[in-house]
């Protein structure tokens, strides 16, 4: 087996091989090699790596957002089903001591406005 400077770059025949990949075990040089997670990987083998990892974080990801959504649905509804529901449950006497001082309020504030 020859020495790994006198071995050539899988991409670049006209360059010095650097690194050699442990996944596909070609060497590369600088350029064509990258480290990750503390190990030197080539581009098609860090791709493939990235793949498998998106591919299931895929499978679940429409599941998850499908049920983010019908959970922010569900919790939309509760919470205009409760200030609803205490709205109904107020006195009328309470509703119209409320209407007429909004609406004094804003009378005082139309007057003021030159």
């Amino acid at each position: 087996m020859a020495a790994l400077p006198h071995k050539h770059c899988e991409n670049h025949p006209h360059r010095e091989a650097v690194a050699r990949c442990p996944s596909c075990g070609s060497d590369y040089c600088r350029e064509c090699i990258s480290e990750h997670e503390g190990r030197l990987l080539c581009a098609a083998c860090l791709r493939a790596r990235f793949t498998e990892v998106s591919g299931a974080k895929r499978s679940w990801g429409g599941l998850r957002r499908g049920a983010e959504a019908i959970f922010g649905l569900v919790l939309l509804w509760a919470v205009f089903y409760t200030a609803g529901r205490s709205l109904v449950a107020t006195p009328t006497a309470s509703h119209e001591y409320i209407f007429n001082n909004v609406a004094s309020m804003l009378d005082v504030l139309d007057e003021e406005e030159p």
